[in-house]
């Protein structure tokens, strides 16, 4: 009875914790959306709010790495001035690893549709858990 008892609490234990890494798993992946979706409305700072409005924010691209959610916004808002620029986003997220209750890290290709000539590339993100909910602290595309 006693091992029947331990079998029961383990597997209860494990499906408890695959269904909060799948819920987390749902989250961030549902945040990567309105990201996507607010930067092919042309919103920019809407695609920021999935960012951790810190000076602390880490942002590594092809100039080099930027601190500072302010400084990112500027980055963006002068490297796509228009939706032009900024075409149609679409993310193909390749892998996603929890790290720690409270960071996952995220492995994907990046495409956008533009008129003016198509670009791609890979990003890698570190998503941290900040006041109960999930932001990117880290960013690494090229």
């Amino acid at each position: 009875m006693k091992k029947l008892f331990l079998l029961f609490v383990a597997l209860f234990s494990f499906f408890n914790f695959s269904y909060a890494q799948s819920q987390d798993e749902t989250i961030i992946r549902s945040e990567i959306e309105k990201q996507r979706l607010a930067w092919n409305r042309g919103d920019i700072e809407g695609f920021m709010n999935g960012y951790w409005q810190s000076d602390s924010l880490m942002f590594i691209g092809k100039s080099g790495v930027t601190y500072g959610w302010k400084n990112t916004l500027g980055n963006y808002k002068r490297g796509y001035p228009d939706t032009a620029a900024m075409g149609k986003l679409d993310f193909n997220i390749l892998q996603v690893k929890k790290i720690s209750d409270t960071y996952f890290f995220i492995v994907g290709k990046w495409h956008l549709t533009r008129s003016i000539g198509n670009v791609e590339g890979h990003f890698t993100l570190f998503f941290k858990k900040i006041n109960n909910k999930w932001l990117i602290i880290a960013d690494h595309s090229s």
